[in-house]
């Protein structure tokens, strides 16, 4: 499909930046549906809306019955963009169909989701590791079967007002929390630039440890 254009990209951006291995793949977990559009666990998606923004041209859009795939030109890069509609506990399944067909290699697939254990405010890029708990990304490491694939870990901390946490992952954040919640999403658009553009290393030494805060008021 896209693979031969990426190939070539690889080669011009190398020899004119620091050799890094290159995502290819962006994947931005969520479910598929109104109702969940602005919940914290759809924010692999909102994150996805915002490079759609960032982008140079959205080339190619291509719609299946798993999957919203998008064909980018980011600078020097040419990448894909995937919004799973398998719903989040089924990831896997559109993730390992789009990496069969342009044969991608774990390391050239980013995965940005939600994360419950860092705080709003946070971010983590991680190169590989355990599912923490997160059955999106489970499904993907029994899908490919393997956990070497990259993450972007958008935070989105715990209930404070004693919902339930599948009721708390599938509501939009609390009113106050709004404005951050917005800045952090715009920070993690910029990670993934930085991820594809420089490197996950220096992606990781930027973003890893920021406290983002609200620059609203």
């Amino acid at each position: 499909m896209f693979r031969t254009r990426f190939l070539l990209c690889r080669v011009l951006f190398n020899c004119n930046r620091q050799v890094h291995e290159m995502v290819v793949l962006i994947v931005g977990l969520g479910n598929p549906g109104n109702r969940y559009i602005f919940t914290r666990h759809n924010v692999g998606f909102m994150v996805l809306d915002i490079i759609d923004t960032l982008v140079d041209a959205v080339l190619e859009e291509k719609k299946s019955s798993w999957g919203i795939l998008k064909k980018l030109r980011w600078k020097e890069l040419d990448l894909i963009s995937l919004r799973p509609l398998t719903y989040m506990n089924n990831s896997g399944e559109a993730v390992s169909k789009i990496v069969s067909l342009e044969k991608l290699k774990p390391e050239e697939i980013l995965v940005i989701h939600d994360d419950l254990d860092l705080p709003l405010g946070r971010l983590k890029i991680v190169k590989k590791g355990s599912a923490g708990g997160h059955r999106g990304v489970q499904s993907i490491i029994d899908a490919l079967g393997t956990k070497d694939f990259p993450r972007l870990k958008v935070g989105i901390g715990r209930p404070l007002k004693g919902e339930e946490v599948v009721d708390y992952v599938l509501s939009p954040p609390y009113p106050e929390e709004r404005p951050l919640f917005r800045a952090v999403l715009d920070h993690a658009a910029r990670a993934v630039e930085m991820i594809c553009m420089d490197g996950i290393d220096k992606a990781m030494n930027v973003f890893n440890g920021l406290l983002i805060q609200d620059q609203s008021t």
